[in-house]
């Protein structure tokens, strides 16, 4: 068990730091602006190419599958060399690269190039870089602090179906992509450039704070790679993103097929984004007073619940924003919960390395999710076989958790 005396409180932690949670939040909705901002685009691509949803997103899934083989790669560097230049750079490149899928000609080819362009952009902005920032500075409350590090996911989907459907609506969507590349840069970069640093990026001449100078303990990557927590949360990670994120990207869609207009689906579909703030806030106070595997497993049921709703909801308004909301909730836990969970059971001396593994999953699950969902559109003419493939596979990613036994590098309760 690690012993804690010597690390300062919530509240110092708090005021030394405050801001670096919100820029690395900022950081993180940049890095999934290619994922919760495709949604407002599926469908007049694919009228004005004549192309099938699963040909206007197997490119997410191509730009997912290469984050995933570098996540590990990424990881590593990043212990070695800590996040800041990983996290200026990267953002500057994805809001580049996701500027020039307005450049799309109809071309299968020019528009699989385009996504790889992406996916290789992205690579400094996965989730590790803002996420390993945070673990260094906070300890006292860590959950808090990822939960709000992680609610750029949460303003990513609130934010960006909206954006990209008004933006659609006035400009058309190939002027819409670069339009809001540009105002989401200009937005985020300054205050990312001014507030993120980690311990391990530190000023020239600056001292080394207490905390930032103790050395990191924990599992070495070897041993916590062939650890069966570690494959417990691999495959929690991978059977929660194939569907939460299928979910997320096509709800427009979803709701467009019942007959809804984009802007009320996208008015709708920003419920997700809101709730996800509620959810993402909510569990990481939770994280900080609870055993986290139970945490973890008690929301993971929330989008069987949501699958539900638009099983049964048809156009009925107030239970397709239920399900929205269920959605949200759990779009706010997910990678709160296993980063938490990383830390805890493994502790920081290999976290990137670590998270980088698991980060892995998330992104085979975000890539093959979206793409299965439009599959099963393609095959079916609708997404219900997918929400029952929900069912069962997030009852799987709980009971995975749940299964967890206590963390050996948690921080006692009450200090």
């Amino acid at each position: 068990m690690l012993m804690e005396t010597d690390t300062p409180g919530a509240a110092t932690e708090w005021r030394r730091h405050y801001m670096l949670p919100i820029a690395a939040a900022l950081g993180y909705a940049t890095s999934v602006i290619h994922i919760y901002g495709l949604g407002p685009y599926i469908q007049p691509i694919s009228d004005q190419f004549g192309w099938t949803r699963t040909q206007v997103t197997v490119g997410l899934t191509l730009s997912t599958l290469v984050q995933a083989v570098f996540s590990v790669p990424i990881g590593l560097m990043v212990d070695r060399l800590g996040p800041r230049l990983f996290g200026l750079v990267g953002v500057l490149l994805t809001c580049g690269a996701f500027a020039l899928l307005g450049t799309a000609t109809g071309s299968p080819g020019q528009w699989y190039l385009l996504w790889a362009l992406l996916a290789l952009a992205t690579l400094p902005v996965q989730a590790t870089i803002w996420t390993s920032a945070v673990a260094t500075r906070f300890e006292a409350s860590r959950g808090l602090a990822f939960a709000i590090t992680l609610c750029g996911a949460s303003i990513a989907v609130a934010i960006f179906p909206l954006m990209g459907s008004w933006l659609i609506g006035q400009y058309g969507w190939q002027r819409a992509a670069p339009i809001q590349a540009a105002i989401w840069a200009a937005c985020s970069f300054p205050l990312i450039f001014l507030f993120f640093r980690g311990a391990r990026d530190r000023r020239r001449g600056e001292a080394e704070t207490a905390n930032a100078a103790a050395p990191a303990i924990g599992a070495r990557l070897a041993e916590g790679v062939r650890s069966s927590i570690y494959h417990r949360l691999l495959l929690a990670s991978l059977l929660f993103t194939f569907t939460i994120i299928a979910l997320v990207v096509h709800f427009v869609p979803i709701l467009t097929d019942r007959g809804a207009d984009p802007m009320r689906a996208a008015g709708i579909a920003s419920v997700v984004g809101l709730c996800s703030i509620i959810g993402r806030l909510a569990t990481g106070l939770l994280l900080d007073r609870f055993r986290g595997s139970l945490v973890g497993a008690g929301v993971f049921l929330l989008p069987a619940a949501a699958s539900l709703l638009l099983l049964g909801a048809g156009n009925n308004v107030a239970l397709l924003i239920a399900a929205a909301a269920l959605i949200g909730l759990t779009l706010g836990a997910e990678v709160d919960v296993i980063v938490y969970l990383t830390t805890q059971h493994f502790g920081l001396k290999t976290f990137g390395g670590l998270y980088g593994g698991l980060l892995m999953a998330l992104s085979v699950g975000t890539a093959t999710g979206p793409l299965g969902a439009s599959a099963i559109f393609d095959r079916f003419g609708n997404y219900a076989p997918f929400l029952w493939i929900t069912l069962v596979l997030m009852v799987g990613s709980s009971l995975a958790l749940a299964s967890l036994p206590r963390p050996a590098f948690a921080r006692p309760r009450g200090h």
